[in-house]
């Protein structure tokens, strides 16, 4: 179906290396993923449902991808092609849930408590991503800080850790109590 589609360059952001894009086409198509018919002694068939973005990316590698999306009919090429390229970006933060968070640790029985698991994992890594984006500040995107200059020969100089907390100046710190004097 994408044979005859007119296919096109499409540049959806600019990544680290400088713009992103590829070929990509799409034509409207209605898969069989509607309503279920016995269609004389085939068995159940699905009948056409409604209609959804067949879209086709040819990379500069070579490599060819294609995608059903059921956005609008009015959506154009370039945001067909920024909305499925974004997935990669949730496909990091699933990644990133599963090696440090534990999203994939869960052993329990219950669909309750899965979801449980999952929304704690979610809320644990809402949380940390909030403290990485104010630790960074707003810098520039992929700035790194600089390297030490000290010599590789001398010994790393080590301090002893104090247990504060790393958001001392925010929070306020509680104020030590006397149990004796408070239980008399």
């Amino acid at each position: 179906m994408l044979a005859k589609a007119k296919w096109q360059n499409v540049s959806w952001r600019n990544g680290t290396k400088g713009r992103l894009e590829a070929r990509f086409a799409a034509v409207r198509v209605r898969t069989a993923d509607g309503p279920p018919q016995r269609i004389k002694d085939m068995g159940q068939q699905h009948l056409p449902g409604d209609e959804a973005w067949l879209i086709g990316e040819h990379r500069t590698s070579g490599e060819k991808k294609y995608y059903l999306a059921n956005l609008s009919a009015k959506t154009d090429l370039r945001t067909l092609a920024a909305t499925i390229k974004a997935r990669w970006i949730c496909e990091q933060a699933h990644q990133q849930l599963k090696e440090e968070l534990g999203l994939d640790h869960f052993e329990g029985r219950s669909w309750q408590g899965l979801h449980r698991h999952a929304l704690m994992t979610m809320i644990a890594y809402a949380f940390l991503q909030h403290r990485r984006l104010a630790a960074a500040g707003p810098k520039k995107k992929n700035q790194r800080a600089p390297t030490s200059a000290d010599p590789a020969s001398r010994a790393p100089r080590h301090h002893p850790r104090t247990h504060r907390s790393t958001t001392a100046a925010a929070v306020p710190v509680l104020q030590k109590m006397d149990l004796q004097r408070a239980a008399a």
